[in-house]
């Protein structure tokens, strides 16, 4: 590690070594709190692959019990079920801490009175089913955005902070050591010539 362009003198070894033990604390703490990062993000994205499978599962329920309320169900009540909304939905946007990060947090409003828009008459059990399925999945998978998205900033963040704690153990604390042991080497260099030359000087003297 090549030492940094300082002058070597007791005074700029002092402030290196102030920054050493800065840089060295700030070091600790950085990959401290990115571990911690990394265990929260585990936990995140387990949650997230569970719901994940269960929206899809969920998801491919409904469509099946769709399929099913198709052969059974009179067409102009299934074009009435599908083009008309199951309910108003209503989300607000906020946030939420996760380790210092502004991650989403999505509230979701509805009306459950509407969840039936359409004719019970002629509908058939599996109609109802599918939709009472797919407004069940709506949310899943705006709670499923929700969490990919805040573990893609979690990533983000703990990629940021290992690059942050790369830089400080493989460059600069080890630059500021090997400069601190360049200017100590040259004090003492400087400080034997000091005690020869005065021995020289008493020899001369006592002569």
């Amino acid at each position: 590690m090549a030492v940094m362009n300082v002058n070597p003198t007791r005074m700029e070894m002092k402030r290196l070594q102030a920054r050493l033990k800065t840089a060295t604390r700030g070091h600790k703490l950085l990959k401290d709190k990115t571990d911690e990062m990394i265990r929260r993000f585990v936990t995140l994205a387990e949650q997230n692959k569970q719901l994940r499978e269960e929206t899809e599962r969920d998801l491919a329920e409904a469509l099946v019990n769709f399929t099913l309320a198709r052969s059974v169900t009179d067409g102009r009540v299934v074009d009435e079920a599908i083009m008309m909304p199951s309910r108003t939905v209503k989300l607000t946007c906020a946030e939420r801490k996760v380790m210092g990060i502004d991650v989403p947090a999505i509230k979701i409003e509805d009306n459950a009175d509407e969840l039936y828009p359409y004719s019970l008459t002629g509908a058939s059990s599996q109609l109802d089913e599918s939709i009472r399925g797919l407004n069940s999945v709506l949310y899943k998978l705006i709670k499923l955005a929700e969490t990919e998205k805040a573990c893609n900033m979690l990533a983000d963040e703990i990629e940021k902070n290992k690059r942050r704690v790369n830089a400080l153990e493989n460059i600069m604390i080890p630059q500021l050591t090997e400069t601190i042991k360049y200017i100590k080497m040259k004090l003492d260099e400087s400080e034997r010539s000091a005690t020869v030359r005065l021995m020289k000087v008493k020899d001369i003297i006592n002569k």
